[in-house]
C-alpha cells in the first residue's frame, strides 16, 4: 500500500505543479489585462480590430507574463518538498507558501521583470502565487505525504478497567 501511495506522489507532485503554474500564469494575465489592451491601443502598427491583435500579439505576451510567473513560483519546490516530507496538508500552509514564494520570485527577479510594461509591483504576482498554492493543494497538497494514509481507521478508544472495589 505504501508503495503504492509512493508511486503516485511521482504522478501528483509534478501533476499538481503544473496545474499551479498555469493557474498562476492565468491569474498573472487576467490581472495585466489592462495593461495589454492599453499597449496594443498604443501601439501605431496594431491593428483596428482589438481582437485579431490579440490573436497576433497575445501569444507572445502570454509567454513572457508565464514565464514570469513560472521563474516567480520556483522558490515554492522548497515548500512542496517539506509538506511532502512532514505531510503538511493544511491549505493555509499552501496558500501561504505560494504567496511567500512569488513574493520572493518577484523579488530576486525584478531587474529582469521591470524591463517589461508588466510585473511591476509585486500585487499580482501574490495573487499568482495565492492561486497556484490553492491548485496545488486542490491536486496534490491535500494527501500529501506518501507514508501517511489520508483516510486512516480511527484509533481505538482506551480501555478503561475498573477494578471492583471492595467495602
Amino acid at each position: 500500500m505504501i508503495a503504492i501511495r509512493f508511486l503516485l506522489r511521482f504522478l501528483l507532485v509534478p501533476l499538481g505543479g503544473l496545474g499551479a503554474a498555469m493557474a498562476a500564469a492565468t491569474v498573472v494575465c487576467f490581472a495585466h489585462l489592462q495593461q495589454f489592451l492599453k499597449l496594443v491601443a498604443n501601439d501605431p502598427t496594431a491593428p483596428e480590430n482589438i481582437i485579431l491583435a490579440a490573436i497576433l500579439v497575445g501569444p507572445s505576451l502570454v509567454i513572457i507574463m508565464s514565464i514570469g510567473a513560472f521563474a516567480m513560483l520556483t522558490p515554492a519546490t522548497i515548500g512542496v518538498v517539506i509538506s511532502e516530507i512532514f505531510a503538511i496538508r493544511s491549505i493555509l500552509y499552501h496558500l501561504a507558501n505560494g504567496a511567500l514564494a512569488s513574493w520572493i520570485g518577484w523579488v530576486v527577479m525584478a531587474d529582469f521583470l521591470r524591463q517589461y510594461e508588466f510585473f511591476k509591483e509585486p500585487t499580482p504576482s501574490i495573487a499568482a502565487g495565492i492561486a497556484a498554492g490553492f491548485v496545488y493543494w486542490a491536486i496534490a497538497g491535500w494527501n500529501a505525504g506518501f507514508w501517511k494514509p489520508v483516510f486512516a481507521p480511527p484509533a481505538p478508544p482506551p480501555s478503561t478497567t475498573v477494578a471492583a472495589q471492595k467495602p
